[in-house]
Order: C-alpha cells, then sequence, then structure tokens
C-alpha cells in the first residue's frame, strides 16, 4: 500500500509538522485565541469556501484544456478526480492525491494512466509560473511595516528557490521530449546504486510519462490555460481576504497575496498529511509581520487552513461514495497501475 511505502516520510513530515507546532503554541495566548473566534463575522467564513469551490472548479476546467489532445472530458468527472486527488493530498503523504487523480480520471475516462499524469505535471507547472507573477507584483507593491525585513528576504529567497526548481523541471522535460532515450538512461545509472527495482521502476514510469505527453498547440486552447491559472490563484486569494475582513483585520489586497505566497512556498516543506504546523507557522508568520496580534494571528491561521482543507475532505468522500471507491482502494491502485 502507498501508505507503508511512505512511512519513512510520514514519519519525517509529522515530526517537523511537531516541531512547527510547538514554535507556534509557545508563543499563543489562548485568552487571546478565544477572544478571536468570538468575534469571526461568520458570513465572510462561509463566502470563502464557496469561493474555494469555485477555484476547484476552474482547476477542473484548465484540466479539461491540458487533456483535449486525448479526449474532451466530461466536466462532472473533472471537477470530481479533483475534489478526490486534494482530499487525498490533505489525508495522506508524499502528495499521492496527483496519483489518485490521475487514476480516477483515467478510470472514468477510459484513458491511460501515464497520460492522464502527465497533464497534471503540466498543470503542476502553470501553477508555480502562476504563482512567481504573483510573486513578482508582490515583491514591487507590498509595503511591508518597518521590521518586516525578514519576510521581505524570505518572499525574495523563497521566489529564487522556487523559479529555480521550475526551470529545473521544465529542462529535464524538454530533454525528456527531445532525447528520450538518453535521459532515461541518465536517471536508470543515477538511481541504480540505490535501488535497480526503483530505479527500473522510475525509468518505467518517465517513459510512461513522457509518451503521454501533449499539449494542444491552439492559439485559443493556450490562452485559455493562461487565464484560467491566473483565475485560479485570484480565486485562491480571495479566501484569505475574506478571512481577514471575518477577524475584523483590514490590510491591502497585496497582504492576501504575501500570505498566499508564503503558504505556498511552506506546502514544500515535508510535513505530516495536510501540512498541519507548516502551514499555520508561515500563516501567522506573514500576519505577525503586518502587526496582527498574537492570538488573531493563530486563529486566522487556523480558519485559513480549515477551509481549504476540510470541506473539500468532505467533498472528496462523497465523491468517492458515488464512484463506488475508498481511500484504501486509492492507496493501493494507483501506483501500481500508473
Amino acid at each position: 500500500m502507498l501508505l507503508q511505502s511512505g512511512d519513512k516520510k510520514f514519519w519525517i513530515g509529522s515530526g517537523i509538522s511537531l516541531i512547527f507546532l510547538l514554535l507556534l503554541f509557545r508563543k499563543i495566548d489562548f485568552n487571546q485565541l478565544t477572544d478571536a473566534f468570538r468575534v469571526m463575522d461568520i458570513r465572510y467564513f462561509l463566502l470563502a469556501i464557496v469561493f474555494v469551490f469555485i477555484s476547484y472548479y476552474v482547476r477542473a476546467i484548465r484540466w479539461r484544456y491540458l487533456l483535449i489532445p486525448l479526449k474532451t472530458c466530461s466536466m462532472s468527472n473533472l471537477f470530481a478526480s479533483t475534489i478526490v486527488g486534494y482530499m487525498v493530498n490533505g489525508l495522506l503523504p508524499a502528495r499521492l492525491g496527483e496519483l489518485a487523480r490521475a487514476y480516477l480520471l483515467a478510470k472514468k475516462e477510459n484513458l491511460e494512466k501515464g497520460a492522464v499524469f502527465a497533464s497534471l505535471v503540466l498543470d503542476r507547472l502553470f501553477d508555480g509560473f502562476t504563482v512567481l507573477l504573483i510573486l513578482l507584483v508582490t515583491i514591487f507593491t507590498l509595503n511591508l511595516p518597518s521590521g518586516s525585513e525578514i519576510g521581505q528576504k524570505a518572499l525574495i529567497i523563497g521566489g529564487y528557490v522556487t523559479l529555480t526548481l521550475y526551470l529545473f523541471v521544465v529542462i529535464f522535460i524538454v530533454f525528456l521530449r527531445i532525447r528520450t532515450e538518453g535521459a532515461l538512461r541518465v536517471v536508470s545509472r543515477i538511481f541504480t546504486p540505490f535501488s535497480h527495482k526503483v530505479s527500473a521502476k522510475l525509468v518505467r514510469l518517465l517513459g510512461s510519462f513522457i509518451h503521454g505527453f501533449h499539449l494542444s498547440t491552439k492559439t485559443s486552447h493556450l490562452l485559455a490555460l493562461i487565464v484560467s491559472s491566473i483565475v485560479i490563484w485570484l480565486l485562491s486569494i480571495i479566501p484569505i481576504y475574506l478571512i481577514l475582513r471575518a477577524f475584523g483585520v483590514f490590510l491591502p489586497f497585496t497582504a492576501s497575496m504575501f500570505i498566499l505566497v508564503l503558504l505556498v512556498f511552506a506546502i514544500m516543506v515535508p510535513a505530516s498529511p495536510g501540512y498541519i504546523g507548516t502551514y499555520h507557522y508561515a500563516c501567522f508568520m506573514a500576519l505577525t509581520a503586518f502587526n496582527v496580534a498574537d492570538g488573531k494571528a493563530m486563529s486566522i491561521a487556523l480558519i485559513i487552513h480549515a477551509i481549504n482543507f476540510i470541506p473539500v475532505i468532505f467533498a472528496g468522500f462523497f465523491y468517492l461514495w458515488k464512484s463506488k471507491l475508498s481511500l484504501s482502494t486509492l492507496q493501493a491502485e494507483p501506483s501500481g497501475n500508473l
């Protein structure tokens, strides 16, 4: 099962999450925390959840355009698979939701799993470059209060790290596409000292991935991909802005952009399922950079995390039930059949 194969990563991630939680809670006055929750405006909270689900629907629309060279997929299947994938990411370690998402849609639409997974790599690349665009806008438009130089530096360093990572991935994919056999030989040589079995499986997976790698070159489709990527991340910023309003925190929209970028960096750090600890710590630090009181900052961090994970987990289980599948089935099936 997938969880068993990722036990080591699970425990390392859980340890990192625990460290960040300890760093957080030693700063918190729990009286301030409960006082902050008492004044929360529930209307903004509910509206924020609506925007979270709209963002997932737009993600399904973008995925549809990524898959057009293979098949025009049903929006209901795309949305259900997207929700289930993010639910699995919130409950299981090692970002297994991407495998579950590819497996479920391939099963529903009778597509090759490797080709569907390849579309999700493109999906993540569009996400990455959109976040870098948001980061660039944030750096040039946001004025952090004095004394927040560390936050500004973290933003810039995180941007450089993210840009380097995504450029490396793009270069590798281009090399894999142009010189497939040579690239697979290099990967095999790199991983053979660790495990021949793992090396062979990775080479097979990359071969399946690159043969299923397709992207429509039609101008309208490319434009739809770019526009939908911007809309997805705009819709991801709005819930943060609404939760700030729910707690009576009135900051410029660029502050919500700043918080989002730090949250994106936080989920890159190995952590327990649901990014517990790292997610909250990043949100807390972003808010205190704007002189938001510790108790209120922690309350906001808890709610932003909750609206992005809990409703999606419930919706994911609903779609699993509709598909006559279980979480254990998704654990057992995807990695062996991709």
